[in-house]
């Protein structure tokens, strides 16, 4: 009786070979700055410190405001949308989304250096790795990472496009259907905000968190920067304001909405 022979598909045979590729390629230790081409661009003049790439926009100010709060050494580096910088081989290598903010520490887990993009994703690696501005019970984590989530799913895609249809390209369009439509999104949203603060100092309770962080730099901009605080009824939402005014009126706030500094 003859044994039969075994022919692997072709796919098997590349991935035995991939895998250890792949498995030494994610496990070798990385080195900052060396291994991180984004410092071709902006080189780390304090490489020991946590290296900020961003823009004062609502989504930027939400990372150098914690970071301003919470006291850490950091280097923030001006990523200018004027250049597009936010295109650049040097910054896609940290971040394939073009999007600011995004962050290296070069004392991230296990004292490697850990790049992260995604403002909330931020907001949660620094509250966790200083045990600040999110609650240390689970439930509370957890509540607090809901309201975070609703800034970046909600609040700031509905505020922004309602930014870009009343202050930019869209308020030229003469159907105001789209306008109007994230317009009474914002209005609603603002409703649930303003709900959510009847009797708390801040979305937590009596404890500021990094849902505050997240939501009110939004918060500040719809009624500021893109002055469609007329088209929401802002001033019918009483606990949101009151809320917003405590908010920038903090130290860490006041001096983290200028950083990075424009040119």
């Amino acid at each position: 009786m003859t044994a039969s022979l075994r022919v692997w598909p072709a796919w098997a045979t590349l991935r035995c070979l991939l895998i250890p590729v792949f498995y030494n390629t994610m496990t070798q230790a990385k080195t900052f700055p060396q291994d991180f081409p984004i410092t071709q661009k902006w080189p780390a003049q304090h490489p020991e410190r946590l290296q900020l790439y961003s823009l004062p926009t609502p989504n930027g100010v939400k990372v150098s405001i914690l970071l301003e709060e919470l006291g850490l050494a950091y280097e923030p580096h001006l990523v200018s949308f004027e250049t597009n910088d936010q295109m650049s081989p040097a910054f896609l290598s940290l971040n394939p989304n073009n999007k600011i903010p995004a962050i290296i520490d070069p004392n991230g887990p296990g004292g490697q250096p850990l790049a992260l993009f995604e403002s909330g994703a931020i907001l949660l690696y620094l509250a966790e790795k200083t045990g600040k501005f999110i609650p240390a019970d689970a439930a509370g984590r957890y509540e607090t990472i809901q309201w975070v989530m609703f800034q970046m799913g909600g609040i700031g895609p509905m505020f922004g496009q309602l930014g870009f249809f009343h202050k930019f390209a869209g308020k030229e369009y003469e159907d105001k259907r789209p306008r109007d439509r994230y317009v009474a999104e914002s209005r609603r949203l603002l409703g649930v905000l303003d709900q959510r603060l009847e009797g708390r100092h801040w979305v937590m309770g009596d404890e500021y968190s990094i849902a505050d962080i997240a939501i009110f730099p939004w918060v500040r901009n719809l009624n500021g920067f893109y002055e469609a605080g007329g088209l929401v009824e802002f001033e019918s939402f009483s606990n949101v304001k009151r809320v917003l005014e405590a908010f920038v009126a903090r130290p860490a706030v006041v001096k983290g909405l200028g950083i990075p500094k424009r040119g």
